[in-house]
């Protein structure tokens, strides 16, 4: 990491760190009700209690690893994260190649472009009913409310990504004779790849979000089941850990999306400086 670098990350991380101290000199001089909020303290050894396993490891059960991976934060993380890569998987894996057919020929938009246009504004909490007559419970509807949410972002952003290639692309590559599928291909995809991994980058948001709505009513474990779990007890200090836990993982995933998408787009003079 560059000084540059660790500066502006040191830069990023005051507000954080003086909003934490506030809220920890609030909680000590009881300021505020700990029951309601409880102290940044008691929120850490409630988080720390929660990643811990349940039980002492024992050799005769089973390898290290295996037992220090058994603590509930750890088990509702994989859970959740499970969820969230197959169902942005399908609903991404969907929706890219209608995109780039919607956006490619007039035709194929004017057939489906209406039945898009009807589905895209009902937010995948209304299907939870749906899913769970559909599916029942468990993990099948939960992925399915994620698919739904991840599908339209990268739909729309694949679209407009087609339909804004540059016409001095196109008419260069008709000037060289290029066929169609080469056009395609060579041109229209590539200048199409920034939409595309804008959309996924906002489709693993709203993933995540939906993830944890769905997990409040069909399954029986993630981050979204504990914190609901928590609140039937008034467990404040393990909803606000299980909070920054989804925060931390948010945080990595997108990093991660951003690192790639900055990996893919060398090329982009975006990119340049």
């Amino acid at each position: 990491m560059t000084l540059k670098k660790l500066g502006a990350t040191l830069v990023g991380a005051v507000v954080p760190l003086v909003a934490v101290l506030l809220w920890q000199l609030a909680a000590s001089l009881e300021w505020i009700n700990p029951h309601i909020l409880p102290s940044p303290w008691a929120v850490l050894k409630k988080w720390y209690e929660y990643a811990t396993p349940l039980l002492p490891y024992d050799p005769a059960q089973g390898s290290y690893i295996k037992w220090l991976f058994s603590g509930e934060l750890i088990v509702d993380s994989l859970s959740s994260l499970y969820r969230v890569l197959v169902g942005f998987g399908i609903g991404a894996g969907l929706a890219l190649p209608l995109g780039l057919l919607m956006g490619a020929s007039n035709k194929v938009n004017a057939v489906f472009n209406p039945l898009v246009q009807v589905l895209r504004p009902i937010p995948p909490i209304a299907y939870i009913p749906l899913s769970i007559l559909w599916f029942g419970l468990g993990n099948p509807p939960a992925i399915f409310l994620i698919a739904i949410g991840a599908f339209f972002p990268v739909l729309m952003n694949t679209i407009a990504g087609v339909r804004q290639v540059d016409s001095i692309y196109i008419r260069a590559a008709r000037n060289l004779g290029v066929d169609q599928l080469t056009m395609f291909t060579k041109v229209m995809l590539p200048a199409a790849t920034p939409y595309i991994l804008s959309g996924a980058r906002i489709g693993m948001g709203t993933a995540f979000i939906v993830v944890i709505v769905s997990e409040m009513i069909a399954v029986n474990n993630g981050l979204g089941f504990r914190i609901l779990e928590a609140r039937e007890y008034f467990w404040s200090d393990k909803i606000i850990a299980g909070m920054f836990s989804i925060g931390l993982i948010g945080l990595a995933i997108d990093t991660l999306m951003s690192r790639l998408n900055n990996h893919l787009l060398r090329w982009h003079r975006g990119l340049e400086n």
